[in-house]
């Protein structure tokens, strides 16, 4: 069966790699794309609609079979904890809940590595809580991928990934066992890893971490 998509955060790194495989993918027939402003990207398949994420109840919106959800900022990029945990946590939940309301059956969430609501980190704390937060709204599947640092060319300079990413590359093989949930990944192949969640993860709560998140991605190879 053809699904229909939602997609918030298609402006971002990971969401705009999730965005482009979604239309490219066969599984899906519709993608509608949820943000603050329109991207610059024509497709029969995508609808784009500028939201206010605070104020989806209001908004005219079709239901989803799945919904993605790659939004998210930085402490330093929002300007406080406060802001940060207004987008990161707030206005992601507030959109999980628009879509359970409107039917979505699957959820995809991308957090962070050690997220956890009883992190000293708050960062990660915030993650932790989103992803319990989500838990209990009633969709058939939550997936939640937690990737550690990610590779990819981005829109916004950051001097510590341009130094990191190739020192991840570099260095990744010496992060084995326990260790390799905090290897780098590229953003791409998170971003498939998403779709393949949603297509293959099954009922309940799944939490994926890199090699899971690369094995839903079709990637297994990467992942040895």
């Amino acid at each position: 069966m053809l699904r229909r998509a939602w997609l918030a955060g298609g402006s971002g790194l990971v969401g705009g790699h999730c965005l482009r495989q979604l239309l490219a993918h066969p599984a899906y027939v519709a993608v509608h794309s949820l943000g603050r402003r329109r991207i610059g990207l024509d497709s029969d398949r995508l609808e784009q609609h500028v939201v206010d994420f605070a104020a989806l109840d209001d908004a005219e919106l079709p239901p989803p079979d799945d919904a993605f959800c790659a939004l998210g900022t930085t402490i330093k990029k929002a300007g406080s904890k406060r802001e940060f945990r207004r987008v990161d946590h707030d206005l992601t939940l507030a959109y999980a809940r628009a879509a359970a309301e409107r039917g979505a059956k699957r959820f995809v969430l991308v957090t962070s590595v050690a997220a956890s609501a009883s992190s000293p980190n708050y960062y990660l704390q915030v993650k932790g809580e989103l992803e319990s937060a989500v838990a209990l709204l009633p969709f058939e599947t939550v997936a939640v991928l937690r990737p550690s640092f990610l590779m990819g060319n981005r829109d916004e300079f950051r001097l510590g990934e341009r130094i990191g990413i190739p020192l991840a590359r570099a260095f990744g093989f010496l992060l084995f066992g326990p260790m390799r949930i905090y290897r780098a990944i590229d953003a791409e192949d998170v971003a498939a890893g998403m779709i393949g969640a949603a297509l293959e993860a099954g009922p309940g709560r799944r939490i994926a971490h890199y090699d899971e998140i690369l094995a839903w991605g079709g990637q297994q190879n990467r992942a040895r």
